[in-house]
This record gives C-alpha cells, sequence and structure tokens, in this order.
C-alpha cells in the first residue's frame, strides 16, 4: 500500500498540467500584520522562483538564497530512495492533492522527504526583482497575480499562457535576458526608479521589456544541456512564480511616522538646524536589520534639516520630543534611492527607523532655569566672585542620571563666576537665593562639548541640573548683625575682656540644626577677645547689653574655615546663630590678671610674709591672693581658673625660680620694666 501511495503521487506529479482561464493565486504564507499591500502603480521588490508546472525551473531571482522553500535535513531513508526523483518535481500543493502529506506519510517523514527530494530554490539574479506593478513592465499575469501581496507574503501564481507568452513561447539568446521579442520597444525608457530594464550588449540601448520578473537562469543549476536552465519557454506554457514580497512603496509617498510614546511633558520639539542625539533600528521594510546605533553602544548625533542625513529623515525627526519613540518609514527616494548604499541597503529599498530621541538642542541655545522654588525672604542674591554651596543631581535630557553630590552626602563647593565650573553652572548659578531651588539646563557647547567627560557623560550631551542652594558667601565678607531685642536700659555693653554668659542656637543657612545650649541646660561662657570662640562669634558678642537678643550670620573664614568641623560642621559653611546675653562680669585691663579696688599696702610683701622667714613661697602667696579677693580688695581676672592665675603670677614674681620670692624679686606692676600678667 505504502509504495502504491507512492507511485500514485509519481504519477499525479508528472501528469499534464490542467488548462487555465486566469491566473491561480495560492497564498502559502501571510504575515500575521500586513504592513502594506500592492496596488497597482506601486514599485515592488520581491524575490520569485520560475518553474513549468513539472517543476522544472526556468528563471530565479538570486542564486544566493538557496533552499528557499525547501529545509535541508537528513537524507530520506533507504526504503523510499528510489522515488525520489518522482516525488522531486512535485510542488507542496500537488503533493497536498494526492494526499502524501495527510494520510499516508508522517510529519517527520515528510520533513525528510521535501529536505532532500523537492526542489531547491536558487534565486539567481543575486538580488530582487525590482520593477512597477500594473504599468505593464511585466507580463499581464505578473501584472495581476502582485496586486494585493503583502510584505513578507509568499504566494505562488499560476499564470496561463495567454497571460504569460503566449502561442510564442520565449527563446533565450546568448546575450539578452528573457523577453518577448514582439514587444521591445526601443524608444520606450523606463524611470530611473526602475530595474525592469536590461542593458542589451548588441544595440548599446536601454529597451524595456514586459517582464515575469524572470532572467537568466544559474549556469550551475543541474540537468541535462537545454534542459530546465531557462533557455526556453515552449508556446502555450503555463507558469509557476513562487513568491516572495520584500518591499512596497509608491512614487507619491511621503515619510510616514508612527509615534508609538510621547512623554506628556512635551515643551520643545526638534526643528530644523537642531542637533540631536537619538538611538535606531534599521530595518528594510520585510524586517531585515541593515543597522542599529544600540549594537555601538553610541547614539547617532547629527543636525537635523541641513542635509546631514538621508531626506527622509530629515523630515521624520521634526517634531520629535525628548524621550519620544517613532518609527519613520522612508520611501527610497527620501532614503537611499536605486543604487542604495553599497552594502547593506539595496537599490530602491523603503527603510523603517524605529528611533528613540535622547537629546537636542541648538547651537544657539544659551542655558535654561526652570522650576524655581525661590524662598520667601531673599535678602541677597549670589553673584560673580561669591563661594557657594550646593547639592545637585545631574541628569542627561532623557532622565539618565550621571552624578549627585547627594551620593556623596556632601555639597559641592565653589566659587563661581570665575571658571572653576562649566560656562553653563557658572552662569546658572548666578543670581540665585540661599535655599532656593532651580533646573538648569545646560546645552553641549557651554558643558563638556563635543568630547563629553568621563564615561557617563557623552559628547554633545545637554546637561540638566536640579540644584538646591545651601549657603554662600563672599570672602569680603564680614559677620552679618541682626538685633532682635534690646533692653531700655543698656548703658552697660559687653568689650573685649569681659567674662560673659550666653544661650544660642546654632545652625547652617538651610536650617540645620548644628547645636544649642539650651539643650545642656546651661550658658556658653567664654572670655571676650581670648580666642576661645571663633572671630565671628567674638565680633558678634561685642557691645552687647544683658539680656540682649542677636541674629549673627558668620561667614566661614570668621568660622570653622574650609575644614569645618568633623561630624559637626562643614567645611567652608555660613554659620548662623541665634544669641542672648544672659550674664556678663566686667574684664580687667589688658595685660593684668589681678587688680587692687582699694589702696595698695605699703608693706606688701611683709604681709604676705606670714611666717616672717624672709621669703614667700607659693603656699603663701596664694593664701594672701585668696583673702584679698574674699575681703573685695582684689578681684582676679574672671572667666579662669583662679590657682592657674595664681600659680602664673607666682611665678612671674620667681625671677630665679627657686620656689620662693624675696624682697629683692618682689615688684608690682608699674615697678616693671616689662609687662607681666601679675601684680
Amino acid at each position: 500500500m505504502f509504495f502504491l501511495a507512492l507511485l500514485i503521487a509519481f504519477v499525479a506529479c508528472n501528469a499534464p498540467p490542467v488548462p487555465l482561464d486566469d491566473i491561480v493565486i495560492e497564498k502559502t504564507f501571510v504575515p500575521d500584520e500586513c504592513v502594506r499591500a500592492v496596488k497597482p502603480g506601486d514599485f515592488v521588490r520581491y524575490h520569485y522562483h520560475g518553474t513549468f508546472p513539472d517543476n522544472k525551473k526556468f528563471d530565479s531571482s538570486d542564486c544566493t538564497l538557496a533552499l528557499k522553500l525547501c529545509r535541508q535535513t537528513h537524507r530520506p531513508p533507504p526504503r523510499i530512495k528510489h522515488v525520489a526523483q518522482g516525488l522531486a518535481s512535485c510542488a507542496p500543493s500537488e503533493l497536498q492533492a494526492v494526499g502524501i502529506f495527510t494520510s499516508i506519510l508522517q510529519a517527520p517523514l515528510i520533513g525528510q522527504l521535501r529536505g532532500r527530494l523537492c526542489v531547491p530554490l536558487h534565486y539567481d539574479r543575486g538580488s530582487t526583482y525590482n520593477v512597477y506593478v500594473g504599468k505593464k513592465q511585466l507580463i499581464e499575469g505578473m501584472d495581476k497575480g502582485l496586486v494585493g501581496a503583502c510584505v513578507n507574503e509568499r504566494r505562488l501564481v499560476k499564470i496561463p499562457p495567454h497571460m504569460a507568452y503566449g502561442k510564442e513561447g520565449y527563446v533565450k539568446s546568448s546575450t539578452s535576458s528573457l523577453r518577448v521579442q514582439s514587444e521591445i520597444t526601443d524608444q520606450l525608457r523606463l524611470p530611473r526608479v526602475g530595474f525592469a530594464s536590461r542593458r542589451q550588449s548588441e544595440g548599446g540601448g536601454l529597451q524595456q521589456t514586459r517582464n515575469a520578473g524572470a532572467g537568466g537562469a544559474c549556469s550551475d543549476w543541474p540537468g541535462r544541456e537545454g534542459e530546465g536552465r531557462g533557455d526556453v519557454i515552449p508556446p502555450d506554457s503555463i507558469l509557476h512564480f513562487d513568491v516572495l514580497m520584500v518591499d512596497i512603496w509608491n512614487p507619491e509617498d511621503k515619510v510616514q511616522i508612527q509615534t508609538y510614546y510621547k512623554p506628556e511633558n512635551c515643551s520643545r520639539t526638534v526643528q530644523v538646524s537642531d542637533f540631536v542625539r537619538y538611538h535606531y533600528n534599521g530595518t528594510l521594510l520585510d524586517g531585515t536589520l541593515f543597522d542599529s546605533s544600540h549594537t555601538r553602544l553610541h547614539t547617532y548625533d547629527t543636525y537635523v534639516g541641513i542635509g546631514w542625513l538621508i531626506a527622509g529623515m530629515d523630515q521624520g525627526l521634526l517634531g520629535m520630543c525628548v524621550g519620544e519613540k517613532r518609527i519613520i518609514t522612508v520611501p527610497p527616494f527620501l532614503g537611499y534611492g536605486e543604487n542604495g548604499d553599497g552594502s547593506d541597503i539595496p537599490g530602491q529599498a523603503s527603510l523603517v527607523f524605529d528611533v528613540v530621541l535622547l537629546d537636542f538642542h541648538n547651537p544657539k541655545d544659551s542655558i535654561a532655569v526652570e522650576n524655581q522654588i525661590v524662598p520667601e525672604s531673599c535678602p541677597r542674591k549670589s553673584k560673580s566672585g561669591d563661594f557657594m554651596r550646593y547639592h545637585y543631581n545631574g541628569t542627561l535630557l532623557d532622565g539618565t542620571l550621571f552624578d549627585s553630590s547627594y551620593s556623596r552626602n556632601r555639597t559641592y563647593d565653589t566659587y563661581i563666576g570665575k571658571g572653576y565650573v562649566i560656562a553653563g553652572m557658572d552662569e546658572g548659578l548666578l543670581g540665585v537665593c540661599i535655599g532656593e531651588r532651580r533646573r538648569i539646563i545646560i546645552p553641549p557647547h557651554l558643558a563638556y562639548g563635543e568630547e563629553g567627560t568621563g564615561t557617563k557623560i557623552p559628547g554633545s550631551a545637554v546637561l540638566v541640573f536640579d540644584v538646591h542652594i545651601i549657603d554662600f558667601h563672599n570672602p569680603s565678607d564680614t559677620v552679618e548683625i541682626k538685633t532682635l531685642f534690646k533692653p531700655d536700659d543698656c548703658k552697660v555693653q559687653s568689650k573685649k575682656g569681659d567674662f560673659v554668659k550666653y544661650h544660642y542656637n546654632a545652625s547652617l543657612m538651610d536650617g540645620t540644626f548644628i547645636d544649642s545650649t539650651h539643650s545642656y541646660g546651661k550658658t556658653y561662657n567664654v572670655v571676650l577677645g581670648s580666642g576661645q570662640v571663633v572671630l565671628g562669634m567674638e565680633m558678634g558678642l561685642e557691645d552687647m547689653c544683658v539680656g540682649e537678643k542677636r541674629t549673627l550670620v558668620i561667614p566661614p573664614h570668621l568660622g570653622y574655615g574650609e575644614r569645618g568641623v568633623e561630624g559637626e560642621v562643614p567645611g567652608s559653611a555660613v554659620l548662623v546663630f541665634d544669641i542672648e546675653l544672659v550674664d556678663m562680669e566686667e574684664g580687667l585691663p589688658e595685660g593684668y590678671m589681678f587688680v587692687w579696688n582699694s589702696e595698695v599696702s605699703d608693706d606688701l610683701f611683709t604681709e604676705m610674709d606670714k611666717n616672717k622667714d624672709g621669703h614667700v613661697d607659693s603656699t603663701e602667696f596664694s593664701d594672701y591672693i585668696h583673702r584679698q579677693v574674699s575681703t573685695g580688695k582684689g578681684r582676679l581676672a574672671p572667666g579662669y581658673d583662679a590657682y592657674r592665675i595664681i600659680d602664673n603670677m607666682f611665678s612671674n614674681q620667681d625671677r630665679n625660680g627657686d620656689g620662693k620670692i624675696t624682697a629683692e624679686e618682689f615688684k608690682l606692676k608699674d615697678q616693671e620694666t616689662k609687662e607681666h600678667d601679675e601684680l
């Protein structure tokens, strides 16, 4: 039964063809999406394989694309090898007609049979066949059979003789392609976009032929000389064309734009002369990839509308927003024309670009400032020469983060207007308030230019900085003092040397808390002018009354400088102190650590020498000074340790350092030739 079925198949495949009244179209593959279908007047690019009904090939479009329909699998089982030649000439539809596919052979066996036994599809041209449809540049049957075909559709077109080469048939000369001799029109030239014409070596003229999409055959096609090689199309021949539609366009086409993503915020779109950075995948209309910027890991960077791109892309990029994604379909006369690019893009090819726009600017752009949040109080705005501390997030125009001060947990500190930062930031940071937030958009010619910098900022990139101004100052600044409250009775004011007690709340300019005496439940006590606090605080505490309240703004060069205080005060930080003077004690005259409140005894040394041994030791000296202070006769410098002051006074009087003071060594302050911090 098995061999009987194969014999039936062999006979069926070699039976005489049934005459046709019209073309017959069998669609062997239809894509899920038909991006475009052929209409009369369209220009098409297609591959084809031309055979007679007995499956003998007479022509094909490309020798390099072998086995387009047949799969090379394993050699068929030996028991069916003897029917190979019979099945070799069977088209798929003919095999199905005799039930081979569905009732006799199992699927794996079918693959093995067809992989070795069907006729391989060698396309003879080395390229697609390119021609207008419906303009009598093809035989009538092909003109009709191609209409309605989708890109990537494969169809078998069966053409009766009267719609092909008729009763005359065709005989190929040694120097020409297949043509209908009676239909050569010497004077009619095809448009430049057509490829249906052939140059004739005999006459040298450009002649039009109504072809089926058929030319010479491959010289290496197997078979006997003169048979199955496309040299002859006999009279009244039915022709079968297995067609794969590759491309369709029309001379009336324009650039087609399909936007499939557009950001909600689109404040600016691409205009002529803008410089753009975009990624793309470039394919032919059948989906064949010919180029991609993604594979190079680099955007395509170019001007738009000034001829740096093919005309179709110049048009297709106009009106795009940053972040927008669109598919741009470019007909060949707005692409690479009839010659292609000489490499991956064939002549007369429609091009499809899947584009995402990352960035664009214009060479005339300056910086742009957006999204400003300005504090209600702005007593001062930054100017050139100021030193600024600010936080920032730096991104590309598409939102890609390239740097952030927040990630380092410290501000970026720099002078502005002096070229320490890129020109766009120098400009964008002028005129800001402390506490202000703003977005600064900087074109590349005011940033890192064509070269970019590092690995994260590409060349010609627009940069976006979202900045928060923490503080700024000028090296010429002094302490800023603002009196919040002052008592009516303010006759006694603090001065250098006074011992003052005060409360404070300390913060940075952005309000960040640093410290407060209220947290400790006690005042901060210092002697003014002694260097116990930063210079700015010294200056801010002078000339205050007890009960007075002030706000001090202290620049870093009068505060904690460039280094700050680790873990507490950032380097180069402007400080804000809210202070209240709680108490103060008048200091001693400069250079004195002890003064008398009454007349000094004429016999001071004798009074100190309590045991009358002719010298004063440290104990006698200390006891005496403490008695004077306790009785109100004398006063030590306030704010210092009394014992340390007294020890210092004793050392100054003990000239020879023997641990005791003699009458000859002892002298009062006004008796000294040099000043000492002593009596």
